[in-house]
């Protein structure tokens, strides 16, 4: 028997022997941890602010207007031309992000209607509320990449449970389960979004819960597969005669030889998250303004098609997204070929 261990480092040196797939792997988790640091790219709040001999982190720590000589206790914006005129008088100084915009601020000071043009303070413009597309398209990034992980992580695990539940027991179990998700399967999974989207507050959990509902059943058949072909091995009927519990079977001894098709499906199943989410904004039933979306960037780019930026910024975000997604997924079904071990 293998060693598990030496495995396992086999399959990592094939998955980098994928070159294509590892750097893919390498840019995608580039990419996702600088978006989780977005406020510190993209925000409208600077990082540190001296002022008359004080220094101050707007981006940790809400301030009033007064605080830096304004009129109004409400919460100071340094985009205000007053606020920043008194931060910049007498050596006082703010340091903000390499991108002085949040997802959600809007840009006063446009020369050009919106959705207006990319420019010096707005990169890759702005869409038609006047709000930045280069903070939208990193805030938005990030949601999606995330939507994506709890919708696979949620279906990978209930996908896992229904299939070993199947494979282990066969028999009746199975048949009825199968009827189950023929049927389930068969429900219009989108009138139910727009039936759900009418009736709830439009909201990133209920995409997630809606979603998870279907979302199971496309792994479930690899699971269930797996565990009928291993019932019968030799070493789960020594297990069973051994008085092991099936619990301990199933996820100790079977699952661990049933995770190739689990790991493999894993970024494709990520990439369809993205594309769900995407589809949904983009069709107004998604995660409710002023959220930040890719769906609802190309919604504003179909809605001012003169607007190339907005268009073409959104598509190639998401596409480079998904075709990364993609390479890691074809180098992990090459590294987990059993063939190959």
């Amino acid at each position: 028997m293998a060693n598990p261990q030496s495995l396992w480092r086999r399959r990592w040196r094939r998955f980098k022997s994928n070159r294509r797939g590892y750097w893919s792997l390498v840019l995608f988790t580039l990419l996702l941890v600088l978006s989780l640091f977005a406020e510190v790219l993209s925000n409208d709040k600077p990082f540190l602010v001296q002022y008359q001999g004080g220094y101050y982190f707007p981006i940790f720590q809400t301030y009033s207007e007064t605080t830096f000589g304004g009129d109004f206790a409400t919460e100071a914006d340094y985009q205000d031309p007053l606020v920043r005129r008194n931060i910049s008088s007498h050596g006082n100084w703010a340091l903000f992000p390499p991108n002085p915009h949040s997802f959600a601020s809007i840009s006063l000071d446009l020369n050009a209607p919106v959705p207006s043009p990319p420019t010096r303070s707005n990169f890759l413009g702005t869409d038609d509320h006047g709000r930045d597309v280069l903070a939208r398209l990193i805030y938005g990034f990030r949601l999606s990449v995330l939507f994506a992980f709890v919708l696979t992580i949620v279906g990978t695990v209930v996908g896992i449970m229904a299939g070993a539940v199947q494979g282990y027991f066969a028999g009746r179990v199975d048949l009825y389960m199968q009827r189950f998700i023929e049927i389930w399967s068969a429900m219009p999974e989108l009138y139910l979004l727009i039936i759900f989207a009418s009736i709830f507050k439009p909201s990133v959990l209920l995409l997630i819960i809606l979603l998870s509902l279907f979302g199971w059943m496309g792994l479930s058949d690899y699971v269930r597969a797996e565990f009928l072909k291993g019932r019968n091995l030799d070493y789960v009927l020594a297990a069973k005669a051994l008085g092991v519990g099936n619990t301990t079977i199933m996820f100790r001894h079977l699952l661990p030889n049933g995770m190739t098709p689990v790991i493999t499906f894993l970024p494709f199943r990520m990439s369809g998250s993205i594309l769900a989410l995407t589809s949904l904004d983009f069709l107004g039933l998604g995660v409710p303004p002023p959220t930040p979306s890719l769906g609802e960037l190309l919604a504003q780019g179909k809605g001012n098609i003169d607007a190339w930026w907005l268009s073409i910024s959104t598509f190639v975000v998401l596409v480079g997204t998904l075709v990364l997604l993609i390479f890691i997924g074809e180098a992990l079904r090459e590294a987990f070929d059993p063939r190959k071990i």
